[in-house]
């Protein structure tokens, strides 16, 4: 039946506008909240044949030291059920290798990057965040924003000395990695979760220099050869990564946003789908990393983020401000 002249037709659904996923940790403003988890990714743009690495809020590198280390022997890697268990040390070329040969790379992708650096005294942090300084100072750094320092491997240093686990050793490995930055570059503190109270070490963390803290490392743990009673990796023990630790990663986060509510969190831990964003965005996290969900899906960072877009929009949530830290509105 052909409509009446002047009859009216059925107004036309406006979508609603996507929501703000700008976000900013610290002094760091990043364009979304999802970056890789440093050691997951390889230096970065191995990810590049499978996402746009520039529409990252970041990459963050593997840890680089001072000089070159050879990490742990094989086997390094243990799938789980769960997630799996990695004892590769941080093997890596060092730091001014990582500049020349690995850098440039990401760089002519368009990433934002995020430069991890670990070392197995304070002269090691001291020294190796001192050479990034000097490379930004001298415009061979392009595009790194911040620098993450790692005290917390749980499968390279005397796990009764990491630095990580007491708040003297925060304080002197931050304190010499900020020192050798000098301003240079914001500095994060990448936490472990394998002690008694996490608050405390996050604050002596931003006590000894830095900006934000990362939240968290990989879970000790260890894997037997029943019948030989022999460790499954070459290094004896390793770290436990993820969906088995991310409940983890949560109340980390909550628990140190309620003890320092002004203080820069990026969560990490167990992180596979828009929703565990969402989760630990709401317990406290300014952004988030992606790790263990990219060995079997090399492109997860992209599904993740735009789940997360998905999740807020039919949520009615517009911006990342209004996510932020949301569980703790009923305290």
């Amino acid at each position: 039946m052909t409509p009446t002249t002047g009859a009216r037709r059925p107004a036309r659904e406006v979508p609603p506008d996507p929501p703000s996923l700008v976000t900013t940790v610290g002094s760091v403003t990043l364009s979304n909240p999802v970056m890789t988890a440093s050691g997951t990714a390889g230096h970065g743009a191995e990810l590049a044949a499978y996402l746009d690495l520039s529409a990252l809020g970041a990459v963050v590198v593997k840890s680089v030291s001072a000089a070159p280390w050879a990490g742990n022997p094989a086997p390094r890697m243990w799938p789980l059920p769960v997630g799996m268990l990695n004892s590769v040390g941080l093997q890596n070329g060092g730091v001014e290798h990582w500049l020349a040969c690995d850098l440039p790379a990401l760089a002519a992708c368009g990433a934002t990057v995020v430069a991890s650096i670990w070392g197995n005294s304070t002269s090691d942090y001291h020294a190796v965040a001192a050479a990034l300084a000097a490379a930004v100072r001298a415009g061979r750094a392009p595009g790194v924003v911040a620098v993450e320092v790692n005290i917390s491997c749980p499968n390279v240093e005397d796990r009764r000395r990491m630095f990580a686990h007491s708040v003297e050793g925060v304080q002197e490995a931050v304190g010499a990695a900020a020192s050798g930055l000098d301003g240079a570059l914001p500095l994060w503190a990448k936490l472990s979760p394998n002690v008694t109270d996490l608050p405390a070490l996050a604050g002596a963390a931003r006590a000894a220099g830095a900006e934000a803290v990362t939240l968290i490392n990989t879970v000790m743990g260890l894997a037997l050869d029943p019948l030989t009673g022999h460790p499954a990796l070459g290094g004896g023990g390793g770290g436990l990564s993820g969906p088995a630790i991310h409940p983890i990663a949560v109340r980390a986060v909550y628990e140190v946003r309620a003890a320092w509510p002004d203080l820069p969190i990026v969560g990490v831990g167990g992180i596979g789908a828009g929703v565990d964003a969402a989760e630990i965005i709401a317990a406290g996290a300014d952004a988030v990393q992606v790790g263990t969900a990219s060995f079997a899906e090399p492109g997860a960072c992209r599904r993740v983020l735009a789940e997360l877009a998905g999740w807020m929009s039919e949520h009615g949530i517009t911006s990342m401000s209004a996510l932020k830290g949301r569980g703790h509105d009923h305290n």
